[in-house]
């Protein structure tokens, strides 16, 4: 099994500077912006399962959107007063990796919550794959 030094080394530049260094991609550069395939998404560093494409939508803002994540206990948010904004980062609770942002702008109708977050913080495993990348469980989400 890897330790996490091993699955660090293993990240593409941009990957390491966004989980670890908390930096953030540019806005509709990343793979999963305009993407909306059927599965989850994953910390790309721990494998901890954060979203599914059923809470996934385009909020237009440049980066993958989320209305809830599958697990609030996958999770920790802490205030950021970087950029002279203050704002909720969302991390991975075991990796730690920095994710992205929450905000209270997301669709009413879902609960007004929208988690901003970097492609590079994620890996997606398709709804075909659960059951072979040891996700199998998940599949209960989708209708």
């Amino acid at each position: 099994m890897e330790n996490k030094s091993e699955k660090l080394n293993k990240l593409t530049p941009e990957q390491y500077d966004v989980t670890q260094k908390g930096a953030t991609e540019m806005p509709f550069s990343g793979k999963y912006d305009d993407f909306y395939e059927k599965g989850i998404y994953v910390d790309v560093v721990s494998g901890e399962v954060l979203f599914s494409s059923e809470d996934k939508y385009d909020a237009q803002c440049g980066w993958p959107a989320f209305t809830k994540p599958i697990s609030n206990t996958n999770l920790i948010k802490k205030t950021d007063l970087s950029h002279g904004m203050i704002r909720s980062e969302v991390l991975s609770k075991d990796a730690k990796s920095h994710l992205g942002h929450v905000f209270d702008d997301g669709p009413r109708d879902k609960g007004g919550i929208r988690y901003c977050i970097n492609s590079a913080a994620l890996k997606f495993i398709s709804y075909e794959d659960l059951d072979q990348a040891g996700y199998g469980k998940y599949k209960s989400i989708f209708n």
